[in-house]
């Protein structure tokens, strides 16, 4: 064509097809690329309480009971003929049982030898023991008396059984008793995390401060609410400062940001900041759930109103107490009142007004001795309580330490939560307080670790120890005793004279005077728990239930024996003008001038009076008796035992409820356990405690993921001049 013009199209040519693009539409919150639908955002997905956002695997639990290879073949060194397999119904090694024919045909199809230590056997055989053969048929020869012979059959595992019998049965014996072999495991779908995918795909973002201060380049980072929980208070608290929002969500977020920001604030004003927010409430000390529902009074504001507070310095560190008085302080100038049980020196000098009460314990107090001021309190030459504030009366320093027996127990690679892959070596034969701030790691190294490895290798205990590399040292003891403040026993049927084994002597005693030879009286006539000198009408317990339904039970007195616990017959045998009844219900006081001609039964006496237990009576209900006194009954039985200087024992904080005078006695009684050649490890706070100590580990600086280090280590001179130690702050000041 020519220049300018354009060619025309035939009639006939096709016109070109228009190009389409396939749009999807959706009324749902919806994802095209992962083919992914969710409902409306609202709170309930957040929550693992609620069945919108609950994982639906675990039904938001985190955790399932799996089987734990370790405790199923505890001994690797056995064989298995040897009894190496320790699980229920698994642990025969006799031949024609169910499980050795399995066992047997195992190792025929596989071809290993049950007469090889575990250690040696090699992978296959392990697994096809533990968690059976996946379908595929073995061999199983029957030979009992019943005849011989051999069928095939598919094996599912020994932990895979254990499973299985711990979800069908249903007896809570058997339950637990199966659990002994079990341990949690995360939720596979979850990942522990609880909450159901979509609502963990709800990120926030933001920068960790932590990551901050150690140069990490990888800012910002996307949160989900589960990972925002896992951060301890004070990181929390530094993450929402730095939250990269626009000004519309911003707006939108401010009130909630000022209410987390001010629940926060108040948990860390109570010294609670190295707690993560998605705590177990069940891992909480109990001076932890007090200062939790403490910050949560704080948060309401509320005026004219009084509180009562149980000793909430329990478990406390001298610097965590200032937070923990400033916060009641900050209650008190609100217009509220506070009443507080304490024994802590610095919370009574902290006090408006103090009311002491005494001037001994039981029999012996129940007066108010004085009552004003901190200084008038310190003024008053009858109280005990004044006489320790104003320094009249003090727990002296050792002019000597301990060097021990030169041996040590030396656990490296400690790593249970949050604990620094620590090296922690313990010298023996000596008094030795492991200290640091709350939540510094003192529980998990000790507690976790160091006694749950002891108690299985000692003790033959089930139990799983915390995470660490080694134990070294463990062939220079023979036992672990965990001396705590549980109670001695659960029922009245349990007190001092049953379990320091007294009561034992005492019957034996009354079995040989002239009124029981003469009725033919053997020595458990003279037990209430069992039939014969009992008041079979209560059982021997002296008091009656009384069912109230749908209102709490009623005690009464019994009709029959009027609480004496025994039958009219057994009541005529008398000691010294007194009956068996007569002996239960003196103090220790008085039972101690009773048998001082009795050396068996006085001997065992004298150690319930050296720990303080003088106005306790002998047969006092366990379940009457406060966690320091039940602690103290342990100690005197121990106290009445042979000492092979072999034996550790672990106190957790002994001095929870103990009067500094109390503090004294108990102080008295772990030297005498050190004296005889053993070794005491106690976790503390008191200063009192660990400036009598021989050797003190610090562990800190600070409580959570700041802490888990050793800070110091050595005497407490020694610790006492660690600038970087918080105790050693106020170690020097107790010292001077």
């Amino acid at each position: 064509p020519a220049e300018g013009t354009e060619k025309s199209a035939p009639d006939n040519a096709a016109s070109p097809e228009p190009e389409h693009e396939e749009q999807l539409y959706s009324l749902n919150y919806a994802c095209p690329i992962h083919g992914v639908s969710i409902s409306e955002m609202s709170p309930r997905m957040f929550s693992f309480n609620n069945p919108y956002g609950a994982c639906q695997t675990c039904s938001g639990l985190a955790q399932f009971m799996v089987a734990d290879p370790e405790r199923i073949l505890p001994n690797l060194r056995l064989t298995i003929r040897q009894g190496a397999i320790r699980a229920s119904g698994w642990t025969s090694s006799e031949g024609g049982t169910i499980a050795q024919m399995y066992l047997e045909g195992l190792a025929d199809h596989y071809n290993f030898s049950l007469d090889v230590p575990v250690k040696d056997l090699p992978k296959k055989a392990i697994d096809v023991m533990l968690y059976g053969t996946h379908g595929e048929k073995i061999k199983m020869t029957r030979k009992n008396e019943y005849g011989s012979g051999s069928y095939y059959t598919d094996f599912e595992g020994i932990a895979e059984n254990l499973q299985r019998r711990h979800k069908e049965t249903q007896s809570d014996w058997m339950r637990q008793e199966l659990e002994s072999y079990m341990t949690m495991a995360p939720c596979p779908d979850c990942g522990g995390k609880r909450l159901r995918g979509e609502s963990l795909a709800v990120t926030i973002k933001g920068k960790e401060e932590a990551k901050r201060r150690l140069h990490d380049k990888q800012t910002p980072t996307e949160y989900n609410i589960i990972d925002f929980t896992e951060m301890t208070i004070v990181k929390a608290l530094a993450f929402l400062g730095t939250l990269q929002l626009t000004p519309r969500q911003a707006k939108i977020a401010e009130l909630i940001l000022k209410e987390i920001h001010a629940r926060l604030n108040f948990l860390e004003s109570v010294g609670l900041d190295y707690l993560t927010l998605s705590r177990a409430s069940g891992t909480l000390s109990g001076g932890e759930s007090q200062r939790i529902r403490l910050a949560t009074q704080i948060g309401s504001s509320l005026m004219g109103v009084l509180y009562i507070l149980d000793e909430p310095s329990i478990g406390l560190h001298q610097s965590d107490n200032a937070k923990l008085l400033g916060t009641l302080r900050r209650l008190r100038d609100l217009g509220n009142t506070l009443i507080v049980v304490e024994h802590d020196e610095e919370t009574m000098l902290a006090a408006d007004y103090i009311v002491d009460i005494g001037p001994g314990a039981g029999i012996h107090g129940g007066e108010i001795v004085v009552q004003g001021t901190p200084q008038e309190v310190m003024d008053c030459e009858y109280s005990i309580t004044g006489q320790y504030l104003s320094g009249r009366e003090r727990i002296p320093v050792p002019k000597k330490r301990r060097e021990g027996n030169g041996k040590s127990l030396t656990v490296l690679g400690a790593g249970e939560n949050n604990l620094q892959n620590l090296d922690v070596t313990i010298p023996l034969g000596e008094f030795v307080c492991v200290t640091g701030v709350s939540g510094s790691g003192k529980s998990s190294l000790v507690n976790e670790i160091l006694y749950k490895r002891l108690q299985g290798e000692l003790n033959h205990a089930r139990t799983k120890p915390g995470a660490h590399r080694e134990m070294l040292g463990i062939e220079h003891l023979d036992k672990v005793i965990d001396i705590d403040q549980s109670p001695i026993g659960r029922t009245p049927r349990s007190n001092p004279a049953t379990y320091t084994s007294v009561f034992t002597d005492i019957r034996e005693l009354f079995s040989q005077t002239p009124d029981a030879k003469a009725k033919g009286y053997k020595s458990n006539r003279f037990s209430f728990n069992v039939r014969g000198g009992r008041c079979e009408a209560c059982q021997g317990d002296g008091i009656v239930k009384i069912e109230m339904h749908f209102l709490p039970d009623v005690y009464v007195p019994c009709d029959v024996c009027k609480g004496a616990r025994y039958n009219h017959e057994t009541l005529q045998v008398h000691y010294k003008g007194k009956t068996i009844y007569d002996v239960l219900e003196m103090t220790i006081e008085e039972a101690l001038a009773f048998f001082e001609a009795i050396p068996k039964i006085s001997r065992k006496i004298q150690t319930l009076f050296d720990v303080g237990l003088g106005y306790v009576k002998l047969g006092q209900s366990a379940t009457t008796l406060s966690g320091g006194e039940a602690q103290r009954v342990k100690l005197a039985t121990e106290l009445t035992k042979r000492a092979t200087g072999r034996t550790i024992y672990i106190l957790d904080e002994p001095t929870t409820g103990l009067h500094t005078a109390d503090v004294r006695k108990l102080i008295e009684v772990l030297q005498r356990l050190v004296d005889s050649g053993n070794s005491v490890l106690v976790i503390e706070h008191n200063m009192d405690v660990i400036k009598i100590a021989d050797w003190v580990i610090d562990l800190g600086p600070h409580g959570g993921d700041r802490g888990g280090r050793i800070v110091a280590q050595g005497t407490p001179e020694d610790v006492a001049r660690e600038e970087k130690s918080m105790t050693g702050q106020y170690l020097r000041k107790v010292l001077q």
